[in-house]
């Protein structure tokens, strides 16, 4: 059986990493990458390393962004009083993509597991409690997924904020249990925004 040039096959078994990609469908992404070089490829290589090299976090959120702070944490507009806290970026993206939320986000960076030994202080929760004082917010909505891990998350975070006598809300209706935020439609996370509870 005839094999790939060792370079091609490096970039099939990194290809094969990313989520949704295995074996087989990141040796034809990667044929087709090779097929239309111009087109694709070599935008594709520029943009990787351009993203690579300007991509960074937000201090103050957790957000993906080019700058310190994200264009959400840095508008004016934004500052209503409410933190929408969620589990990653992309759950905060299919919040944004919904366009229902006009407040500022709180990307935890995943979820209380104590069999992966995560903890508070692996998340961003401490960060959280501190921006509460810093930003005067008068809501906390947890927008976290409606998984086991998700839900004794929003408990946790519900207890600690207890205390500052702060509104605590959490999606309603429309999120299914064991559902995932990136993969609902944007009705469903506008109507589970509106009919949010308190916890």
């Amino acid at each position: 059986m005839t094999q790939a040039p060792r370079d091609i096959e490096d970039l099939i078994e990194l290809m094969a990493r990313l989520p949704g990609l295995g074996p087989r469908s990141a040796r034809r992404a990667v044929l087709h990458l090779i097929k239309k070089r111009g087109q694709l490829l070599m935008p594709l290589a520029d943009k990787m390393q351009n993203v690579a090299v300007t991509a960074r976090e937000c201090v103050n959120c957790g957000n993906v962004g080019t700058s310190e702070i994200c264009e959400i944490c840095a508008s004016a507009k934004r500052a209503t009083g409410e933190i929408c806290v969620v589990e990653d970026v992309a759950d905060l993206w299919a919040m944004e993509r919904a366009s229902v939320f006009r407040g500022r986000y709180h990307v935890l960076g995943g979820t209380l597991s104590a069999l992966d030994s995560i903890g508070p202080e692996e998340l961003r929760i401490p960060r959280l409690v501190e921006r509460i004082a810093e930003e005067s917010v008068s809501e906390v909505i947890l927008a976290l997924n409606a998984t086991i891990d998700g839900q004794t998350t929003a408990h946790y975070i519900a207890e600690q904020l207890e205390p500052l006598g702060i509104a605590v809300t959490s999606l309603a209706q429309g999120v299914p249990v064991g559902g995932e935020l990136d993969y609902l439609d944007d009705g469903t996370i506008t109507a589970a925004l509106r009919a949010r509870k308190a916890l």
